[in-house]
């Protein structure tokens, strides 16, 4: 399949493919003209690549488990800690839309009076939450913890 039609099936445009090439996590099996031609298997590796990413893995993790040739070996333990760190991150996001609704709906006659709220930026300024994708520091688990009291 040359690189046109893999963009056209997956969905991933043709400078990524290149870009996966590129940083191994790809590989074509030669050229028809000027275009990369890959094997039938290369919307299966797009897919794993894909659903490593949504997972929140980073290229480097994704072309180790998959490997150079073909056959993945995926890293059981690295997946063990991938879904604690998801369950962390759920955890903190519940908090946050829980906190958000209470302060949307509380009585308090002004935000900033409101104590949950307070709470919440005190976690904000201490750094326990932040803005990416509000993930929470390892060193902030206490302070996480505080965050989820916060909403209850």
């Amino acid at each position: 399949m040359d690189i046109a039609a893999v963009a056209k099936h997956s969905g991933v445009p043709a400078s990524t493919l290149r870009f996966y090439e590129e940083k191994g996590l790809i590989s074509s099996v030669g050229r028809q003209g000027l275009r990369r031609v890959f094997s039938d298997n290369i919307l299966e590796r797009l897919a794993l690549i894909a659903l490593g990413r949504a997972a929140g893995f980073s290229l480097d993790e994704i072309a180790h488990m998959i490997g150079s040739k073909g056959n993945p070996n995926i890293d059981r333990d690295l997946l063990v800690n991938k879904a604690d760190e998801l369950d962390q991150t759920i955890k903190t996001l519940s908090a946050m839309r829980d906190g958000l609704r209470h302060a949307a709906v509380c009585s308090a006659p002004s935000h900033m009076e409101c104590p949950k709220f307070r709470r919440l930026l005190g976690l904000a300024a201490s750094g326990a939450i932040s803005s990416e994708g509000l993930k929470v520091a390892p060193q902030k688990q206490r302070s996480n913890q505080a965050l989820h009291r916060t909403n209850r």
